[in-house]
């Protein structure tokens, strides 16, 4: 028998008598949704069309959006991702569907913050996130800034949200707030963080910000979202709600649930300090390296080539010692080498031990208290904008968005 949407269905399963209504079907299985909202996914042979309602009737009527013309405008620009996401009951797995329309119309509160344009430039899981995506990224925010937006939301999957956050915040200066945000459950969980994390958003989006941030969960309660700045912000937990934390700093800001009142850091940077401007190069050929006890050196020789490549080591930026004739090679062949931390905290010195003197004198650059990704990012802009090794050792070790305390060519 051939189902339509909506159509009205009875089944019999696991020895019990139900009717609800049929939403789609794959690979000979049917979701139905249930009297009682619940949706199960059951085989297809099992449904017949319910007698006493044998011509479908739609379940709901989508209406257009209403937005007022007083509000200010927000752009939502959705990349996809769980904060886009519900369950596929062919697969149990949770894929990537809803369309930023979508989010709105399921999060009625957004209504009474802002007016809405929405964008989506790609619609994936975040971990298909790559560089030249990025651009197109730092692009559509740079257009929908340039046609009025007042504040810019880009729906992101959290496992590589850091990486596209720090990404946008070297490829654009902004005058006022590009907020990004995720989930760490999809929508159709009751545990969802998603529509909490969209209005702290949205709330950011009309305050006085003027730079790139991540919301997200600062606890595990829903009492208030933190504002971490791009460039220091890391995904400590696999799954809880407050997973990001900034990292030896506090938020640049935070937003109260569900008053939305926005408390804004002393060193948050304001709405309109800065004029939008956009530096889109990057160097994709570049790496990351996280050294560990017994490595083989010949590791390194799959970086010939690359144009850059950034090591976090152990410590103040350590490698064993038998490491370092590689890393001098790759160094020698036009490779730039920057040297990070696998610690949370502090700064690479690699003119403590012998290990890393000779680091320094085989021409590896110390990354400071850079995260190891966010130098990887900074890296990848950094080679796309200069062409001589002078200019990118100054910009490496130079504080452009907040990922170092100050220049590293001052003293400690």
């Amino acid at each position: 028998m051939i189902f339509s949407n909506n159509d009205p269905v009875n089944m019999e399963f696991a020895g019990l008598d139900l009717h609800g209504i049929y939403i789609s079907g794959s690979d000979g299985n049917a979701v139905v949704k249930l009297s009682s909202g619940y949706n199960i996914c059951v085989p297809e042979s099992l449904c017949t069309i319910a007698p006493e309602r044998s011509v479908a009737q739609p379940c709901h009527t989508v209406k257009p959006l209403k937005q007022d013309a007083n509000l200010p405008l927000l752009s939502i620009i959705s990349t996809g991702g769980t904060i886009a996401s519900t369950v596929d009951y062919r697969t149990g797995a949770v894929s990537s569907k809803f369309t930023t329309e979508d989010i709105i119309r399921s999060i009625p509160e957004l209504a009474g913050i802002a007016r809405y344009r929405t964008a989506q430039p790609f619609n994936i899981l975040s971990e298909n996130m790559n560089p030249a995506m990025w651009q197109e990224l730092a692009r559509a925010i740079r257009d929908e800034i340039v046609a009025g937006a007042t504040g810019v939301i880009v729906t992101h999957g959290t496992d590589t949200m850091l990486y596209s956050a720090a990404a946008i915040s070297f490829m654009l200066t902004v005058p006022v707030p590009v907020i990004f945000v995720g989930a760490q459950r999809s929508a159709d969980r009751p545990s969802s963080d998603n529509a909490m994390n969209v209005i702290c958003s949205a709330k950011t989006g009309v305050s006085d910000l003027g730079e790139v941030v991540v919301c997200m969960h600062a606890t595990s309660d829903d009492v208030e979202c933190a504002l971490h700045r791009a460039t220091r912000v890391r995904k400590n937990h696999t799954s809880r709600r407050d997973a990001f934390q900034s990292v030896e700093r506090a938020p640049v800001g935070m937003v109260s649930y569900p008053d939305g009142t926005v408390f804004l850091g002393m060193d948050a940077i304001p709405r309109g300090t800065h004029e939008l401007s956009l530096f889109d190069r990057l160097e994709s050929h570049c790496g990351l390296l996280q050294y560990y006890p017994g490595i083989d050196p010949a590791v390194f020789d799959a970086f010939r080539g690359y144009a850059g490549l950034v090591i976090a080591g152990t410590g103040l930026g350590h490698v064993g010692t038998d490491c370092i004739a590689k890393i001098a090679a790759l160094i020698s062949a036009g490779t730039f080498v920057v040297m990070t931390s696998q610690c949370q905290a502090g700064y690479v010195c690699d003119r403590v031990y012998e290990t890393g003197r000779d680091l320094l004198d085989a021409g590896v650059v110390e990354g400071g208290c850079m995260l190891p990704e966010v130098a990887l990012v900074k890296l990848m802009w950094v080679l796309g904008n200069v062409t001589r090794r002078e200019d990118a050792m100054r910009m490496m070790q130079m504080n452009l968005k907040g990922e170092l305390d100050y220049d590293l060519g001052r003293e400690m």
